[in-house]
C-alpha cells in the first residue's frame, strides 16, 4: 500500500472477523525500540473515554476487542503484534488508530524498515505498508481500521508527531499528565490518565506526514527498497520424526519429569516452578499469560518459595512474577493448587494484604477450577481506604495449556529451543500425575440432581441445581479452550442475553429451566463455522446432542442446495441427522445422512410454498454417568462429543460468505 490508500478487508479475505496488525522496524545498533498504542474513536474522531487508549500499561480491552501481544524478535529487527476481534468492537466505535512512539529523545528517523502488516484470522498476510523517511518525529500513526457501512477498511496513514505520544493522544481526546515532556525524561514516556476525555471536536482525518519547515526543500523520496523476508518461525515438524528407541517401552528423557511426584505438595511446587521458569524463558508465552492481568510488556523474572513478612510469621507464596518496564516494576504474587484442591480464602487474603503493603499490583491464583463472571472462587476483603489497590485474578491450568497449544501448533515462538521448552511444559501439564488437568469434577450436587430429574422430585429453587449450572458453565469454558487450542481459532461461549445482564440472575433462570426440562444447553461461537455450535445434555434420556444450523444460500434452487449439502458431507458419519428448517413451521423433513445420500430430494418440503431458511445438522451420543473426567465420565463425554462433531461435520461445511454475515448474527459473548 502507499500513503493515504485504503482497502476493504472483506475484499482481501473471508476471515476478517479477527485480525493481527504487526508494526515492525530495525535499528543498525540493535538497541532502537518503540512502544505501540491503539485508540478507539467514535464518530467525532475522539475516544469515548480514556479507557479507549491502549498501551503497555493498559494492554487488553475488557470485551476482547483489542489485545497488545507484545514484542517479538524477527529476522529484520523487532515486531510488535496487536490482536483485534472486529466482531467485538462496540458499535459506536468508528475508527481504530494504530500508532507507535519513541522515548528519551529518540526519533523514528533513526530506525529502518518501518512497516505495518495485517493478517486475517487464519494467519494469511493481507497487506503491507512501508513508511519511508520518517524524519525527526517521535510518534507515528502507522494506519487505521475504520467502518464503512457494515464492513471494515484499512487506511495507510504514516502521519508523524514531533510532540510524541502525549501530543498524539491529546489530539484524540485523551488527557495526559506530562509535566516533564519537554525535558525528555522517563516520565515523558509513560502517560498518566488524569481526567475524562475532552469534548468532541471535528474528526481528524488521516493526512500525510507534516511538511518540512519553511525555507527547507523536501528531500527527494527514496525508492522503495525491496522488502526483506523475515525468518520463518520455528514450529514442530508436521510429521513426527522416527524414534531411535529399540522398542516402545523406552521413555524419552524429559526436562520436567513427573515420576517423582508423590503428594499434592510436590505437585504444587513442581508445577509452579515449571510454569514460571518457562514464562521467563519464552517471553511471548509469558506475555500471553500475564497480559490479561494488566502486566506491561518488558523483561520478566520469576521466583518461587519467596519469604515475605506478615505479622509474627512470614508467608511463602508459591511464586512471584516481576516485569520491568521503563525502570518501573510490576509485581504479582502467585498461589497455586493442583489435583482439584480448592483455594483457601485465608491464604489468599494474607497474600492480598502483603501485596497491598508492599505496593504490588496483583495476586494471581492458579488451580484446576475455572472462574466465572460475577462468581469469585474465594472471598477476600479489600481495604478501600488504601491508596494502593491490589487486583485479584484467577487462572486455570486449562488456560495455561491453551496458550501453550496456540503458540506451539499455530503461531510459533521465534526459535526451536523455545518451542521445545513449550512442548515439554505441555507434556508435563497433560501427564496424569501432574495434577494440572483443568476442571474435572461436576461437584457433589451432580448425582443428586440427576437422580432428582429422573425421579421428578427436583423442585425449582433447589440450590443444587444452581451448583450444576455453574459447573456446566465451567465445563463449557474449558471445552472452548481445548477446541480453540486444537484449531488455532477463537472458540467462545455464546450467551443469548443482553450485555450487562446480572450473571447470577441468568444462572438462576437456567437452574429453573434445568428443573423443568431436565436439560443443560450451551452455544459455542467457532470462528469460521457457518453458525453457532450447540451442545445439549438431556439428563432424562442420558443423551448428548451436538448440532449446527446452516443457513440456506441466497440464490439457487432448494434441490440444488440439498444435493450440494449432501455432497459436502460425503465423509461425515452416516448417523448424522439432517433437518430442513422451514419458515413459520416447527420443523421440516428430516432423516439420517445414510438415508438421504441416495435421495437428497427427501429434504424438500411437500408444499413448494414453504420457504426453506436452512438446515440443522445433529449428532447424538450417550452421556457419561460419572461426574468426573474419567473415560466413562460426563466431562469426558462432552469434550469428545464436541470434538467429534467439529472434526467430522463442521470442517466439511462452507464458512460464512463474509464477516458481515457473522456480525449480523453475533450474540453477546
Amino acid at each position: 500500500m502507499t500513503m493515504g490508500s485504503n482497502v476493504s478487508l472483506a475484499a482481501l479475505s473471508e476471515n476478517v472477523g479477527s485480525a493481527i496488525v504487526s508494526l515492525g522496524w530495525s535499528d543498525p545498533t540493535g538497541e532502537g525500540d518503540a512502544d505501540v498504542s491503539v485508540l478507539l474513536l467514535d464518530g467525532s474522531g475522539k475516544v469515548r473515554s480514556d479507557a479507549d487508549f491502549y498501551f503497555y500499561n493498559n494492554p487488553v480491552a475488557a470485551d476482547g476487542s483489542v489485545q497488545l501481544l507484545g514484542k517479538e524478535p524477527t529476522g529484520e529487527g523487532s515486531e510488535d503484534r496487536i490482536s483485534f476481534d472486529l466482531t467485538a468492537v462496540p458499535a459506536e466505535v468508528e475508527r481504530i488508530v494504530v500508532a507507535a512512539s519513541r522515548y528519551e529523545g529518540a526519533r523514528f528517523g533513526e530506525l529502518d524498515d518501518l512497516k505495518v502488516t495485517l493478517a486475517d484470522a487464519v494467519g494469511e498476510s493481507l497487506l503491507r505498508f512501508v513508511i519511508e523517511d520518517a524524519g525527526q518525529v517521535s510518534a507515528i500513526i502507522f494506519g487505521e481500521l475504520y467502518r464503512r457501512g457494515e464492513e471494515w477498511k484499512f487506511r495507510a496513514v504514516g502521519q508523524g508527531y514531533e510532540s510524541g505520544l502525549a501530543g498524539l493522544a491529546t489530539d484524540f481526546g485523551v488527557d495526559i499528565e506530562d509535566d516533564e515532556a519537554e525535558s525528555g525524561t522517563e516520565a515523558a514516556r509513560e502517560p498518566t490518565v488524569v481526567a475524562p476525555a475532552a469534548p468532541p471536536q471535528a474528526t481528524l482525518e488521516a493526512v500525510p506526514a507534516p511538511r518540512p519547515p519553511a525555507g527547507e526543500e523536501a528531500a527527494p523520496r527514496k525508492r522503495a527498497a525491496r522488502p526483506r523476508t523475515a525468518k520463518r518461525k520455528a514450529a514442530p515438524p508436521k510429521a513426527p520424526v522416527k524414534s531411535l528407541a529399540e522398542n516402545e517401552s523406552w521413555r524419552q528423557a524429559r526436562l520436567f519429569p513427573v515420576s517423582a511426584l508423590k503428594n499434592d505438595r510436590d505437585r504444587e511446587t513442581r508445577a509452579t516452578s515449571v510454569l514460571l521458569s518457562v514464562m521467563a524463558q519464552v517471553p511471548r508465552f509469558g506475555r500471553r499469560v500475564t497480559a490479561p492481568f494488566g502486566a506491561p510488556s518488558g523483561r520478566m523474572e520469576t521466583f518461587t518459595e519467596v519469604s515475605l513478612p506478615h505479622g509474627d510469621t512470614p508467608r511463602r507464596p508459591d511464586g512471584v512474577i516481576r516485569v520491568e518496564r521503563a525502570g518501573k516494576l510490576w509485581t504479582a504474587l502467585v498461589e497455586t493448587k493442583t489435583n482439584g484442591n480448592p483455594l483457601k480464602s485465608d491464604q489468599v487474603q494474607a497474600y492480598m494484604d502483603i501485596a497491598a503493603r508492599r505496593g504490588y499490583e496483583a495476586v494471581i491464583t492458579l488451580s484446576n477450577d475455572v472462574a466465572l463472571e460475577g462468581s469469585p472462587l474465594v472471598d477476600v476483603k479489600t481495604d478501600r481506604r488504601r491508596k494502593h489497590q491490589v487486583a485479584l485474578w484467577h487462572l486455570s491450568w486449562a488456560e495455561v495449556a491453551h496458550q501453550a497449544q496456540m503458540l506451539i501448533r499455530h503461531e510459533g515462538v521465534g526459535n526451536a529451543a523455545r518451542t521445545w521448552l513449550l512442548q515439554d511444559l505441555l507434556h508435563y501439564l497433560q501427564h496424569d500425575n501432574s495434577g494440572c488437568h483443568g476442571f474435572q469434577n461436576m461437584g457433589a450436587a451432580w448425582v443428586p440432581v440427576r437422580n432428582g430429574i429422573n425421579d421428578e422430585t427436583l423442585c425449582q429453587g433447589d440450590p443444587r441445581a444452581l451448583e450444576v449450572v455453574e459447573s456446566w458453565e465451567r465445563l463449557i469454558r474449558q471445552v472452548c479452550l481445548r477446541l480453540g487450542g486444537e484449531l488455532g481459532q477463537k472458540v467462545l461461549p455464546a450467551q443469548r442475553t443482553r450485555r450487562g445482564t446480572d450473571p447470577g440472575a441468568r444462572r438462576a433462570r437456567l437452574a429453573d429451566q434445568l428443573c423443568r426440562e431436565g436439560r443443560l444447553q450451551a452455544e459455542l461461537r467457532v470462528e469460521g463455522a457457518p453458525g453457532l455450535l450447540t451442545i445439549s445434555a438431556d439428563l432424562r434420556t442420558a443423551k448428548l446432542r451436538t448440532s449446527v444450523e446452516v443457513p440456506a444460500p441466497e440464490q439457487g434452487y432448494p434441490l440444488t442446495w440439498a444435493k450440494r449439502l449432501v455432497r459436502r458431507l460425503a465423509e461425515a458419519p452416516a448417523d448424522l441427522h439432517v433437518e430442513t428448517l422451514v419458515e413459520g413451521a416447527a420443523g421440516g423433513p428430516r432423516g439420517t445422512l445414510e438415508r438421504l445420500r441416495p435421495e437428497p430430494a427427501d429434504l424438500l418440503p411437500k408444499d413448494d410454498s414453504n420457504r426453506i431458511t436452512g438446515f440443522r445438522l445433529s449428532l447424538f451420543k450417550g452421556m457419561g454417568s460419572g461426574r468426573g473426567s474419567a473415560e466413562s465420565g460426563f466431562i469426558r463425554s462432552v469434550d469428545d462429543a464436541v470434538h467429534r462433531f467439529y472434526t467430522s461435520v463442521v470442517v466439511h461445511l462452507d464458512a460464512p460468505a463474509s464477516g458481515r454475515t457473522a456480525a449480523k448474527e453475533r450474540v453477546a459473548v
